[in-house]
């Protein structure tokens, strides 16, 4: 119990009180290794060493400033999304003349996907292992895995991408892609279960373009219905999340509107989306990017149901510490739509959606997190 809320408690499972998106800032050791690799100048094998190293001082740091669910960083990964996607059976990345969006200020390397087969995931994808050695590193404490939403691969080849041309199997047949994206995630999902994951993060940038006035403009124009889009892809959250093979594995799904070297490509209130993805989707918690107001106002949190919030009211995109009075009155007004223990707190984003990272220093990545932390005691208790 404490002052700010009466009736405020401390949680004890996924989603925490005071929680993270993933990623963060790629260590000097990290980029060389990488960058040496890439050139031939060291083997695949050693780049895993470092990263191992590197990892395992991440996960240490962690430990520290007091989470309770530790991540790997995203330090194996190149983007947020692609790495993952394209190891997917059925699925190809492949260069584009551009990237398939346009952030502010910033171009990002262009690189697409395209799906030339049935979509499947196999034991053999590279995350399998990737969630194996985190688990070994972490040693007990409990690890978060990030993935990118099953919207996301339909996003990028179907929606985004203005010349798809489905392959025979899903040729006038979209209900089948969907199926088979969702039971791709399954397989992943109860594989990493195996191996001791309890709690996996979907990450997702669909709902924050679908919640931009110029980008819903721009599809509803070349013919999208994005309310259907938007059931569609609330229908493969739930084909997953009702298919989980315990209840001690929470789900829950990061909602951005872009995170590359701290900018961004969509803005909007989360009003045209609410409904079906609050009111409709069954994932266990939303993390809601909530740190400037891009992100529009709390009144569509009114649609959730017994899902947890993760409200992120601490920006990742520059190292600025916000004022503490000011994260504790927007966590008071967001109680007035969501009871105050279905509320958390975090970052907006991760630190690094992209081996390129944010511009801040890892000082003030990790000042944030303690900022968080003292926030969340103060509110929830310890």
């Amino acid at each position: 119990m404490t002052t700010l809320f009466p009736n405020a408690t401390t949680r004890t499972s996924a989603p925490y009180r005071f929680d993270i998106v993933g990623s963060f800032l790629r260590s000097d050791a990290i980029k060389s290794a990488r960058s040496a690799c890439s050139c031939g100048d060291i083997s695949c094998a050693d780049l895993t060493r470092v990263e191992d190293e590197e990892i395992a001082k991440l996960v240490a740091r962690q430990k520290a400033v007091g989470l309770h669910a530790v991540t790997d960083g995203e330090f194996r990964r190149t983007f947020w999304h692609l790495d993952f996607l394209a190891g997917l059976d059925g699925v190809e990345e492949v260069d584009a003349e551009k990237f398939s969006v346009q952030f502010k200020h910033h171009n990002v390397r262009p690189k697409t996907l395209k799906i030339v087969d049935k979509i499947d995931f196999s034991e053999n994808h590279p995350f399998v292992e990737h969630f194996r050695l985190v688990q070994k590193i972490a040693d007990g404490t409990e690890v978060k895995f990030t993935v990118p939403s099953p919207s996301m691969l339909h996003l990028i080849t179907n929606v985004r991408a203005t010349d798809y041309q489905p392959i025979p199997r899903y040729e006038n047949n979209n209900q089948l892609l969907l199926d088979d994206i969702a039971d791709a995630y399954i397989k992943a999902m109860n594989i990493f279960y195996k191996l001791g994951c309890r709690n996996l993060q979907l990450d997702d940038t669909s709902w924050g373009e679908f919640c931009a006035e110029d980008k819903r403009k721009a599809y509803q124009e070349r013919g999208f219905d994005l309310d259907q889009i938007a059931k569609d892809y609330v229908y493969m959250l739930n084909k997953i999340v009702d298919a989980k093979p315990a209840d001690d594995i929470a789900v829950t799904m990061h909602i951005c509107r872009g995170n590359f070297r701290s900018t961004w490509f969509s803005a909007g209130g989360y009003e045209p989306v609410a409904e079906t993805l609050f009111g409709t989707c069954r994932v266990d918690g939303f993390f809601l990017e909530y740190d400037s107001d891009r992100a529009g106002d709390f009144k569509p949190l009114r649609f959730i149901k017994d899902q947890q919030v993760v409200l992120g009211l601490v920006t990742s995109k520059d190292g600025t510490l916000e004022k503490r009075e000011d994260i504790i009155n927007r966590i008071k007004e967001a109680a007035q739509y969501v009871d105050i223990n279905q509320l958390c707190l975090s970052p907006q984003c991760g630190f690094a959606s992209t081996e390129e990272g944010n511009i801040l220093t890892e000082e003030q990545q990790w000042a944030k997190l303690n900022f968080i932390r003292e926030i969340a005691e103060e509110v929830w208790g310890k």
